[in-house]
């Protein structure tokens, strides 16, 4: 690459100038030629850079010399074969251009045309030069002085009319090109200088879609110039759009159309033409006989899309009046059918395209009425009923107030009184089939109205300029439409003062109950509303659900539904009885208590009971009969909650708490498919959870056990969304129960099937015998036809019993699958609870009450099925106790009363740990022992003795004191908990314990270390198995190397230590076996490591221990052998022995390079034969019949110059004697015509061919190259040749003995 660039830097610069300093530019380092290589690069971002630093480097250099290369270079690069390439090397030249405007743009455009010349060009290379020219204009383009230089823009444009002529490269850029820089020249220019060049173009404008958009912008840039005088001058009319143009523009969009196809955007022609059609006062015309019935008869895809995508765009451009002729035209109705017919995945799907046009075109609209107009259009267009428009669209939220006022209204009255007429109805095929004439408009009413429901409570979400009237009247609305009814109009009501013209039925009201709980949902979490300095307030406090004098939204529909019912004109759906309607009082009896407390005392919690009591108020008005008991139950718990009574009086142990009565209400609320209740309901469990006692956190727990059983006053409802059927918690524990033995319920079923198959067979025998088909002294004959239809109609009976029962058994599978999962679900909901309470509640005692519930929650769900329910749930387990419970910072204080109960637990979880047989549920319980180990450690003792007053403010003073207060921590104890798992881990075959528990139990609580490290120093002996002893060897490493265990041992215990663990190891390592086996490896690993550690230490600190038995076992050690074989010992060993003073021996090369010595004499000799095994003799004669000679010739081979006179006769045994002047090349001398005539090489050009041949094959064979004698193939045996072959065979044994007396000549 340096030559060729040496070789460019001797060529001429920047038109033509020679540089004074040819290698100047190469002088000056690699740097500024990087910057071409970078600008070459296919990542934009390198390009982009290191265009900036070439004209940083320009700007700053000032060098003449520099500048004239870049643009040499630049300009070659326009022309590159990468396509990253071209565009960077345009943009580069494009910015240099701009910066250094001395540089005449004319001169820069004779370099492109000649560098990159297509008339001289190479035919392969047409596409580059093509390319070349086209980049060259646009980098003159882009650089913004193109327009100001007429010769270079009319150069320019010439070109890009050559151009043209290259479609297959570069199709319509050229064209395209045209008209962008048509666009932006003045009007002057374009009327003096490139109006006579174009003028071609111009009148040829209805040929090409490309001409006829350089027509369009030139009217639209120009009006001044291209008047309808000069039109008519040049293609015959003064206006485009006209009627006579029509077919003509049809057939041209349709080429545009399909030209853009892979785009997937609106062809530029295609929306100039309609700004000129709406400038010419042509719009219906073009609208309608070019698009709706031209345009839409081409039923192709892209034809389609390009009418979609204008119908989008001609939005902000038209008129109220247009816009409603559009929106009710052929194009929206064809939009429509394309829509419902590519609901597929598969499918193209244009909706959410329009809908970007919808919301672009409401976002720059100030019209309040063509925002309405749009809004209403799009809604209009209904599938059987149902709009188009997707009912949770966020376009709304450009709408302004006026037009959002008017829209709310509009789909108010058209949900009261729907106007089927108006509206632009279609039918997909698959509809039109299977249409039912019966009730096909109550059809059409019921979608229409369901999909205004929902629009209606997406636009409390979706809408910015909303208020709280706006809100408040969506809510009464949909309130009162799905619970109440109005007998007759009533003033006082303003939702009963239309009557709908169509009776909703019970599944009306039932979808906009749902809808409203959906909309109650977003008003518990609707941020504050209003411009008041108390609602901006309520908003960084972030406060949601309340209105702006801190009211919530529900107590307000609460009010407004205590008023409908006090209403004589209003009845409600279901009405209330005399019991529903005493609790519904009391119920907000109860509100306007709690709202009294809410400044006493705590304010969230207050709010928090509010929502429950009002919630469970409006459900009322759903599910009666079960609300009842709930809201009773929770009444009497909120007076108990917040009575002063109950906090003086003690609770009886045989009547339920307030809270154990709230936690069963919690959990009712959690099985509920609403999730507006599930929501409240963990709400209010944070505020209750500061009260909550030991019975009640058992009833929580209760529902992760599967052998606790619960009476039905206790059951938890779990109800299915799809059929709201329910089931009592006592079923789920059964269930649960019996999912725990599968393989038993799988047995007993097969074993069913089998006595139901015994059974149907029987009965099928019984109805066969009935009718005498098994005997075997009748045949089928002799029963006549009415006996034949009653045996058949006894068979169908029993097979349609017999598939009914199969098919109980199917549901009945169905059934428990649904309720197992529901279960699940319910279960997965109550564990939010628990993670709720150890966030929030981390210092409860009750914590430690949770930990074994967690763990055999763990343990249940690893020995269960591994579907992916079940996966999710072990997960969000595990995370909840590894994150929520062992990471918590937080955690228990007061520990000291409970320290028996702890200790206790803590020896317990170990034990569990060593007991089970699955090492990840081991770990969970053995972190669980670590955690109540944190607690103990942590919580302060009243024995533990005071810091001394110097260092009170000494912080590794205070460390240190912390590290040796054990707190409440027993440690004598719980280290002998420690040691038995210890033991076992080091003796026991298989062991679920790890050595990173281990690890993790010194780290965390060095205070363990020292009563445990006696046991890691006996192990490395004791243990029975070799892993065992490393393990120890590794355990004890781990151990020494923590700074903190110094703190708990006097020196003579640390000397003490290091000897006895010296002395092990020294042990350990007189044990090993003259060969080291692959399993004693890993010990002598971790001994080699632990004894390295030992003697530094020794070393460093200087103690006195005795060293020479470790000498003396090291030194046997290399004896062995097989420390050397293995890198990685042969370096620990070394490393260990460097402390004892001993260093590693060099090892001295000199026999292998030897060894090299000889391989590379072997190497040398290859290809050689030996004189032994070298060709006897080399004949090449042809024999008369065409066959060659055979291997083994019959005159022997001559010395160079030494002929037969069989030789100088030409008679060759096996030769020709029809072609004499074929000579036979022997040692070298070529033979024609009876002489030898020898040549300079040793042979003529015929054996030159020959020899050039033979090479050739040679190539091939694996064979020696002087081994010639393989490679001449046997002559086959003639009559002709019996003689010779025998008197061959005659003579062989005399060749033989003259070959080795006779000198060869090799070639």
């Amino acid at each position: 690459m340096a030559g060729m660039e040496l070789g460019e830097e001797m060529e001429p610069r920047g038109g033509g100038a020679a540089v004074t300093d040819p290698r100047g530019v190469l002088r000056q380092g690699r740097a500024f030629l990087d910057f071409f290589w970078d600008i070459a690069k296919p990542e934009q971002e390198v390009r982009l850079a290191a265009t900036e630093s070439l004209l940083r480097h320009l700007r700053e250099g000032k060098k003449d010399d520099e500048l004239k290369y870049t643009l040499k270079r630049l300009v070659e690069g326009l022309g590159a074969t990468r396509e990253a390439a071209r565009p960077g090397f345009s943009l580069a030249l494009a910015q240099v251009l701009q910066a250094f405007e001395e540089i005449p743009l004319c001169s820069i455009l004779e370099q492109i045309k000649e560098k990159h010349n297509l008339e001289k060009v190479k035919k392969k290379l047409v596409r580059n030069a093509a390319f070349g020219n086209f980049f060259g204009v646009m980098a003159l383009f882009q650089s913004g002085r193109l327009v100001k230089d007429r010769k270079a823009l009319l150069e320019s444009i010439q070109l890009l009319q050559q151009l043209t002529n290259h479609q297959t490269h570069l199709r319509d850029l050229p064209r395209k090109t045209l008209i962008d820089i048509t666009s932006e020249v003045p009007e002057t220019v374009f009327e003096e200088v490139l109006f006579d060049i174009l003028q071609g173009d111009l009148s040829s404008a209805f040929t090409s879609p490309e001409n006829l958009h350089l027509l369009l912008v030139g009217m639209q840039k120009f009006p001044g110039v291209l008047k309808p005088k000069k039109l008519k001058k040049l293609f015959g009319s003064s206006t485009v759009v006209n009627k006579e143009n029509v077919s003509r523009l049809v057939e041209l969009l349709k080429s545009a159309a399909k030209s853009e196809k892979e785009d997937k955007k609106l062809p530029s022609v295609v929306f100039d033409l309609l700004q000129v059609a709406l400038k010419e006062g042509a719009f219906e015309l073009f609208w309608n006989e070019v698009v709706e019935n031209g345009l839409l008869k081409e039923k192709s895809g892209p034809v389609s899309h390009m009418c979609y995508r204008l119908l989008g765009s001609a939005l902000p451009s038209l008129s109220l009046e247009q816009l409603q002729v559009v929106l009710k035209g052929k194009v929206m109705l064809h939009y429509g059918e394309h829509v419902v017919a590519t609901q597929s995945p598969q499918g193209f799907k244009f909706a959410a395209e329009m809908e970007g046009y919808i919301d672009t075109f409401l976002s720059g609209c100030d019209d309040p009425e063509r925002q309405l107009a749009v809004m209403m259009g799009f809604s209009t267009l209904t599938n059987q009923g149902r709009p188009v428009l997707l009912s949770a669209s966020r376009v709304v939220k450009h709408l302004q107030a006026v037009a959002l006022h008017k829209y709310i209204s509009w789909l108010k009255d058209m949900f009261l009184r729907p106007d089927l007429d108006c509206c632009l109805d279609f039918s997909s095929n698959r509809q039109k089939q299977n249409r039912q004439n019966a009730d096909i408009a109550q059809q059409k009413i019921a979608r229409l109205r369901r999909w205004i429901m929902h629009r209606l409570v997406n636009i409390i979400e979706s809408a910015t300029r909303k208020e709280e009237s706006l809100v408040m009247d969506i809510a009464r609305f949909c309130f009162f439409h799905a619970f109440f009814v109005a007998k007759k109009k009533n003033s006082q009501v303003a939702e009963a003062g239309v009557l709908p013209s169509e009776p909703l039925n019970e599944r009306d009201h039932t979808e906009t109950e749902n809808y409203f709980f959906g909309l109650l949902q977003t008003l518990n979490t609707l941020p504050v509303l209003g411009d008041t300095a108390k609602a901006a307030a309520l908003r960084e406090k972030h406060v949601h659900g309340v209105t702006a004098d801190g009211k919530l939204w529900i107590f307000l529909l609460v009010e407004y539904a205590n008023k409908l019912l006090s209403t004589e004109h209003v009845k409600a759906v279901k009405p209330f009885t005399k019991e529903q309607r005493d609790i519904w009082e009391r119920t907000l009896q109860s509100v306007k208590n709690l709202q009294k407390k809410e400044n006493k005392s705590d304010s969230a919690k207050v709010g928090a009971f509010q929502q429950l009591l009002l919630s469970m108020a409006i459900h009322l008005f759903k599910n009666q009969s079960e609300t009842v008991e709930v809201l009773s139950d929770l009444l009497n718990c909120t007076e108990k909650a917040f009575s002063k009574a109950a906090k003086k009086k003690k609770a009886d142990s045989s009547e339920p708490g307030w809270v154990e009565v709230m936690v069963e209400i919690l959990l009712s609320l959690l099985a509920q498919p609403s999730l507006l209740l599930r929501r409240i309901s963990k709400s209010v469990f944070v505020w209750i959870c500061p009260s909550l006692t030991k019975r009640g956190l058992q009833l929580i727990l209760d529902v992760f056990d599967p052998n606790q059983e619960q009476n039905e006053e206790s059951a938890v409802v779990v109800m299915e969304e799809s059929n709201k059927k329910t089931k009592s918690a006592q079923d789920t524990d059964e269930e649960g129960s019996e999912d725990s033995s599968d393989e038993d319920n799988t047995d007993s079923e097969d074993e069913e099937n089998e006595e139901v198959d015994d059974n149907f067979r029987s009965q099928l025998m019984k109805v066969l015998q009935g009718g005498n088909s098994l005997e075997e002294d009748k045949s089928d004959e002799e029963l006549d036809d009415e006996a034949m239809m009653a045996l058949d109609k006894n068979i169908s009976a029993l097979f349609a019993e017999q598939q009914k029962r199969i098919q109980a058994k199917k549901d009945e599978k169905d059934r428990m699958r649904k309720e197992k999962i529901l279960r699940r679900d319910f279960k997965a909901k109550v564990l939010d609870l628990i993670d709720v309470f150890l966030v929030k509640q981390a210092e409860n005692p009750l914590v430690f009450d949770i930990i074994e519930p967690l763990l055999q929650l763990i343990e249940q769900c690893m020995s269960s099925d591994s579907d992916k329910q079940e996966v999710d749930f072990l997960q969000k387990t595990a995370s909840i106790f590894k994150n929520s419970l062992c990471r918590n910072k937080q955690y228990c204080k007061r520990v000291a009363s409970l320290q028996e109960d702890v200790h206790a637990l803590l020896q317990r979880l170990v034990k569990r740990a060593c007991k089970h047989t699955d090492s990840a549920v081991a770990l969970y319980y053995f972190s669980a022992s670590l955690y109540l180990l944190k607690v103990l450690k942590g919580n302060t003792s009243s024995t533990a003795p005071p810091l001394e007053p110097e260092k009170q403010n000494d912080s590794k003073a205070k460390q240190a004191c912390q590290l040796l207060n054990p707190g409440c921590l027993n440690v004598k104890k719980v280290a002998a908990v420690y040691q038995q798992a210890l033991t076992q881990f080091l003796s026991k075959r298989n062991s679920p314990l790890t050595c990173s528990m281990f690890h993790d139990l010194f780290k965390r609580f060095p205070i363990m270390c020292k009563p445990l490290v006696d046991t890691l120093v006996e192990f490395i002996t004791a243990a029975a198995r070799q892993h065992q002893q490393a393990m120890a060897c590794l355990l004890l490493h781990r151990v020494l190397l923590i700074h903190e265990l110094k703190l708990f041992v006097t020196e003579e215990e640390w000397e003490e230590l290091i000897t006895r663990s010296i002395s092990q190891v020294t042990q350990c390592l007189k044990t090993l076996g003259k060969p080291i086996m692959k399993a004693e490896k890993e010990k002598v690993i971790k001994s080699l490591e632990l004894l390295n550690f030992l003697l530094k230490t020794v070393k460093g600190q200087e103690l006195s221990v005795e060293l020479a038995e470790v000498e003396e076992v090291l030194l046997a050690l290399q004896q062995l052998g097989d420390i050397g074989s293995s890198p990685r010992l042969d370096s620990l060993y070394w490393n260990v022995m460097r402390w004892l003073n001993h260093t590693k021996p060099k090892k001295e090369k000199t026999a292998p390079k030897a060894r090299q010595g000889e391989e590379q004499l072997r190497r040398k000799k290859k290809g050689f034969l030996p004189e032994s095994k070298k060709r006897k003799n080399r004949k090449k004669g042809v024999q008369e019949n065409g066959v060659e000679a055979g291997e083994d010739g019959e005159e022997e081979e001559q010395p160079l110059g030494t002929q037969t006179p069989k030789n100088k006769k030409g008679l060759v045994p096996g030769g020709s004697k029809k072609h004499p002047s074929k000579g036979v090349r022997e040692n070298g001398v070529a033979k024609v015509e009876g002489g030898d005539v020898p040549t300079a090489d040793g042979g003529d050009a015929v054996a030159d061919k020959k020899k050039k041949k033979k090479k050739r094959k040679n190539r091939k064979r694996k064979g020696a190259a002087g081994d010639e004698a393989e490679q001449v193939p046997a002559a086959k045996k003639t009559k002709g040749n019996v003689v010779q072959e025998i008197e061959k065979k005659k003579d062989k044994a005399k060749k033989k003995k003259k070959v080795k007396q006779a000198p060869v000549l090799q070639e």
